[in-house]
């Protein structure tokens, strides 16, 4: 999506929202919302977090998780949004090691335990923007080759920018995935960060400007880790 013209942008208010319910491991897709999905507040409504110093932050649970899908480090990795990605910003990967003695089903990410794998962000074209996740359905990452085996929550983020001319403006689509990774390596993850907590209200990643458009742009959040 390039940014060409701000009506049509503020239009885009009015489009429908959305959620992540489903993953695709390798190619290949759940059948049903909320297998390996904790299933989400929005689950009804599709609408976004956006108070960044919320507990929603972390998941946007409203229920704890009921199955475990499994993926090689290495391996391709996406969430299926349930119509379009219909908002242009960022989207974000995330994960978490669960602890070798918890029960991922109902383990809580609380504290610095997130770390970045990969991010869909801007690309500046002259003097317009391009927005590589606007009106997909899928999203993918590769899980980095060196990430430790062992039992993960992924998340993934899709700041919608459309309103986010002031503080509080921008909405945050997300939800979790419980995955178990096979075959890992010796990696030692990081930054690690918290959710709450990663992000400020006021962080230039969660604010956009259509007149004068922005020169720059970075999404929020910690650096992504390469797999070293």
């Amino acid at each position: 999506m390039k940014i060409l013209a701000p009506l049509m942008l503020l239009a885009s208010a009015a489009e429908a929202h959305y959620r992540f319910s489903r993953i695709v491991v390798n190619g290949v897709a759940e059948a049903k919302e909320w297998t390996a999905v904790r299933q989400t507040k929005n689950y009804q409504g599709n609408q976004g977090v956006t108070d960044v110093n919320s507990n929603d932050m972390r998941c946007f649970q409203m229920r704890t998780g009921t199955s475990t899908a499994t993926i090689n480090a290495g391996g391709t990795l996406g969430f299926i949004a349930n119509s379009q990605i219909t908002h242009f910003g960022p989207v974000s990967f995330y994960m978490a090691r669960v602890p070798d003695n918890a029960n991922i089903n109902t383990w809580e990410p609380v504290g610095n335990v997130w770390f970045k794998v990969a991010v869909i962000d801007a690309i500046r074209k002259g003097n317009d923007w391009d927005w590589p996740a606007y009106n997909k359905v899928q999203v993918d990452f590769t899980v980095p080759k060196n990430v430790p085996s062992g039992n993960y929550l992924v998340r993934v983020e899709s700041i919608a920018l459309h309103q986010a001319q002031s503080v509080g403006g921008a909405q945050i689509y997300l939800s979790c995935a419980q995955v178990e990774v096979t075959d890992g390596g010796n990696g030692t993850p990081g930054p690690l960060v918290s959710f709450p907590g990663a992000y400020r209200s006021n962080d230039q990643g969660l604010l956009w400007s259509y007149y004068p458009v922005k020169t720059s742009y970075t999404a929020p959040g910690p650096k992504v880790w390469t797999g070293n």
